[in-house]
């Protein structure tokens, strides 16, 4: 007998796909600036200290290292948004990861 697991979802939450192109288009339409700009906002000012702090103190800051700064909050944004799709997501039916069963073994 299976147990039938019922998801709550509330209005301000993400909401829930299965398909990775439910996730890209989720992320598309924008669903996680709201939650994953604040992280990425605070990682990217850590790690632009730790990474470019002494080059932009100093003043000798290039345009290789503004790119690197903004990298350091893309990289992040990227990190969040996609644990906060992964939290929402709801397995197929059956199990079957999508495109079916990849192992090669029949059940």
């Amino acid at each position: 007998m299976r147990t039938r697991v019922v998801l709550a979802t509330s209005r301000r939450g993400c909401p829930a796909w299965s398909r990775p192109g439910d996730a890209a288009r989720l992320f598309a339409r924008g669903i996680t600036v709201r939650p994953c700009v604040p992280v990425a906002a605070v990682v990217g000012c850590v790690l632009s200290a730790i990474n470019e702090g002494t080059q932009l103190a100093a003043g000798h800051a290039g345009w290789p290292a503004w790119v690197r700064v903004g990298l350091n909050f893309v990289v992040p944004f990227l990190v969040a948004s996609y644990g906060y799709l992964t939290a929402a997501r709801v397995p197929l039916p059956g199990g079957q990861p999508p495109g079916g069963n990849r192992t090669g073994h029949e059940r």
